[in-house]
């Protein structure tokens, strides 16, 4: 079993930054791909990014590329989201997600494991 925990998320105005953590615990096995998921309200799910743990490789929507950056901290079995230059449409609930696959789902169904969520809301 993987346990997802996320946190950092919060209420700031356009144009700042926020940092969201995810926390996992279980086998590193099943956790060999991990992304961000988020919703806004009325909108279906949608790809942030990903990243390839034991390689580091990672994938981005086109919608935060060169804004957000993605990456994870091994020793402490976390998973990071920085947004910067946030834009009111990036409000919304934010998932840690995690899957024993080698690829980099962009689609719900693509991950097993998920977080409880965080609110990202972002004031214009």
């Amino acid at each position: 079993q993987v346990q997802l925990v996320e946190s950092g998320g919060g209420l700031v105005q356009a144009g700042g930054s926020l940092r969201l953590s995810c926390a996992a615990s279980g086998r590193a096995s099943s956790r060999v791909v991990m992304a961000w998921f988020r919703q806004a309200p009325g909108k279906e799910r949608e790809f942030v990014a990903g990243i390839r743990w034991s390689t580091g490789y990672t994938y981005y929507a086109d919608s935060v590329k060169g804004r957000f950056t993605i990456s994870r901290d091994d020793a402490e079995k976390t998973l990071y989201l920085q947004m910067n230059s946030l834009h009111p449409e990036d409000t919304g609930i934010y998932w840690c997600v995690a899957d024993s696959r080698s690829t980099i789902p962009t689609v719900p169904l693509g991950y097993y494991y998920w977080g409880q969520g965080t609110q990202v809301t972002i004031s214009s």
